[in-house]
């Protein structure tokens, strides 16, 4: 058998890593940080235990990736469902519900999240965190932030102030409420974005979110 090329060895280690990052998120998801292992992540991806600390040093920073990718893809399809706009005041509309959205649809997931980064391993740079950096800046220099260079950690600190608001657990503030006060900090009118209705929260299929198919690893690698 001739040895695989360089970009077949490539786009292997991509699929590897991709499915790491889904199985993370759907194990989380499900149990809770404690609760899931690295070995369960290893045996839902369908890759070789080995794989996981080849791509990523721990637990902690795997889950952080997966969530960042998570988020970034969820903000991505929301800044970009149709009607598409180049409105930035709508695109800031429509950042602030999806994220709050995730709070509101994957409260176990974004509580694990959010005690993850008070953790003394902080804040994990990596090319999913760098990507969803990339879309709020992006977002706040086109809502017409006079200081893009302020605007965006400050919009960043809002937004995660209001996920932790909306999960602090026996004292949860409305996602509504929050979304009210975010809106009304940037001046935009509740009518934009993308306003949840009530009802229970929508739970889709997660993988749409991660570029992998369906068929196994190789285990050997």
């Amino acid at each position: 058998m001739s040895p695989r090329s360089a970009s077949v060895n490539e786009e292997l280690r991509r699929r590897s890593r991709e499915r790491l990052l889904q199985a993370a998120v759907e194990l989380v998801d499900e149990r809770g940080f404690e609760a899931t292992t690295l070995g369960d992540i290893a045996d839902r991806a369908g890759s070789a235990r080995g794989l996981v600390s080849y791509y990523f040093p721990g637990k902690r920073r795997l889950v952080q990736s997966a969530v960042h990718r998570l988020m970034h893809r969820t903000l991505e399809e929301a800044l970009e469902r149709e009607p598409r706009t180049e409105d930035g005041r709508e695109r800031l509309a429509r950042a602030i519900d999806a994220i709050l959205g995730l709070a509101r649809e994957r409260p176990v997931l974004m509580r694990q999240h959010m005690a993850g980064l008070l953790h003394e391993e902080g804040f994990v740079q990596c090319p999913e965190q760098q990507r969803l950096s990339e879309l709020l800046g992006d977002t706040i220099a086109r809502s017409g932030a006079e200081d893009v260079t302020a605007g965006y950690p400050m919009l960043r600190a809002l937004l995660m102030g209001a996920v932790y608001a909306a999960l602090v657990p026996g004292v949860p503030m409305p996602i509504p409420v929050l979304r009210a006060e975010l809106f009304e900090r940037y001046g935009l009118d509740g009518e934009l974005g993308l306003p949840q209705g009530g009802g229970e929260p929508r739970r889709g299929d997660l993988s749409r979110f991660f570029a992998t198919d369906n068929q196994p690893e190789d285990r050997t690698e």
